[in-house]
């Protein structure tokens, strides 16, 4: 079984909202930058005041890599991994599935796709949102 996420008293809403099937991200008050991964403070502004939202889950591949060689036989190879932009600004590293190794997805408009894992542990990865889904 591959090792799974520990949520802690910082990341526990994202892990609640991706049990319910809503991806979350947290959106500074004061300058409205919507920031993953779950921080005490916004990165822009280091304003302390942020809320929790729904994300659109919808973005579009950055960069990718197709992985051979796990870093351990936890995980099944190949496997794609790669940072999505998401419709609100904020990156996000996950996995790709729906896609085979020799898919070239950089640009392509990604959805989010959640996987149960254990009874307490749902993980967002991303497909393809459709065959002409690629970015200008």
């Amino acid at each position: 079984m591959r090792p799974l996420p520990r949520p802690t008293a910082l990341s526990r809403p994202f892990w609640e909202g991706c049990l319910d099937g809503r991806l979350l991200v947290q959106r500074c008050s004061s300058c409205g930058h919507h920031f993953f991964i779950p921080s005490a403070f916004c990165p822009r502004c280091l304003d302390t005041d942020h809320k929790w939202v729904e994300s659109s889950g919808r973005g579009h591949v950055v960069t990718c890599t197709v992985v051979w060689r796990p870093p351990t036989p936890a995980f099944d190879p190949p496997y794609t991994v790669a940072v999505v932009r998401m419709e609100e600004g904020y990156d996000m590293f996950t996995n790709i599935v729906g896609a085979g190794p020799e898919a070239e997805l950089i640009g392509t408009a990604v959805r989010v796709r959640f996987h149960r894992e254990s009874e307490d542990i749902v993980l967002p990865f991303f497909e393809p949102a459709a065959a002409t889904g690629r970015r200008p």
